[in-house]
């Protein structure tokens, strides 16, 4: 607790899905409401120069979250914007904070910077073995990029930049668009919505054999500021749940939860993405103590009564 004592802390995409968390979290460990700066992207445009230096004025810790994201639909869609809008927010704000002289910066990259063959689970040494899955390589790379500057401004400026990998996030206040969401808040939509229509099928993309890990955004956040607290190395850390599931096993369980009897039909010319998806979590648990607390069907039946409580429902 005393890491936080008087500090001014920035959150990039604090307003958002993982950023609410991660600022609930702070206010927990004593972090008072006004040394808490989180600027709305409406607000404030971190793709320009200017802007990224107003935001690290007088801060004492950069956690920086804000990025443009997406399922494989948006990434298929959108590859020049999420490699340039990701690269060039967070390459400009690390040099800015570097020059406003801010204690630590902490960057959240991306399990896409993975290889699409990385064996399984994924050890943080495996992440520069080869090329990420195509359909969100630009994302990945950009991301990846920041691990890059992150390691040589240490070098050479002594900068205390971290880098951590979280694996794909699920929960309440997750972003629920049919158009760009990430698999699990599109696959609620989908079975809630035919529950409520009476269909009897639901599309599913590909084969169903692709694998995902996937971690609760509560313990993400944990994760996140136990990093910022404890740890001030170079190298990449995990941060995942340890558990694998296949896209298959999952929309079984969602439409358990949801109350879906009818079929799901697999459209296999649609493409599954990287094929598997687990991480390695030793050097998280080693280096600040963390361990995943969420069980996965408990997370989702959370997550879908919030979905539909809060939105679905009105």
């Amino acid at each position: 607790m005393a890491f936080w004592d008087n500090k001014k802390v920035l959150v990039t995409g604090g307003a958002g899905f993982l950023g609410s968390f991660v600022v609930s979290q702070l206010r927990e460990r004593g972090v008072e409401k006004e040394n808490i700066y989180v600027p709305r992207s409406r607000d404030v445009d971190l793709r320009k120069w200017e802007n990224c230096v107003d935001v690290v004025r007088d801060q004492d810790v950069v956690i920086h979250l804000a990025a443009n994201v997406g399922g494989i639909g948006y990434n298929r869609k959108y590859p020049g914007s999420l490699f340039y809008d990701n690269a060039i927010m967070g390459i400009q704000l690390i040099e800015a904070a570097r020059l406003e002289g801010v204690e630590k910066c902490v960057i959240l990259g991306t399990v896409c910077a993975y290889p699409k063959f990385t064996p399984v689970p994924f050890h943080e040494e495996d992440l520069w073995n080869g090329y990420p899955e195509e359909t969100n390589a630009p994302y990945g790379l950009a991301k990846k990029m920041l691990l890059v500057q992150s390691q040589a401004y240490r070098q050479q400026y002594n900068f205390n930049s971290i880098y951590l990998l979280p694996v794909n996030l699920y929960g309440p206040g997750d972003k629920f668009d049919p158009e760009d969401s990430h698999v699990i808040p599109a696959t609620i939509i989908k079975f809630l919505t035919a529950v409520r229509n009476g269909d009897r099928v639901v599309e599913a993309w590909g084969t169903g054999r692709a694998s995902r890990e996937f971690l609760y955004v509560e313990d993400a956040a944990r994760a996140i500021v136990m990093a910022t607290e404890k740890y001030d190395g170079a190298e990449p850390i995990n941060i995942g749940a340890g558990q694998e599931i296949s896209i298959k096993e999952l929309y079984s369980i969602v439409a358990e939860i949801t109350g879906f009897t009818g079929e799901i039909r697999w459209d296999t010319s649609k493409p599954d993405g990287q094929p598997r998806r687990c991480l390695a979590t030793s050097r998280a648990r080693e280096a600040f103590g963390f361990e995943a607390r969420t069980g996965f069907r408990d997370g989702l039946k959370k997550t879908i009564d919030w979905y539909r409580d809060h939105v679905f429902g009105r």
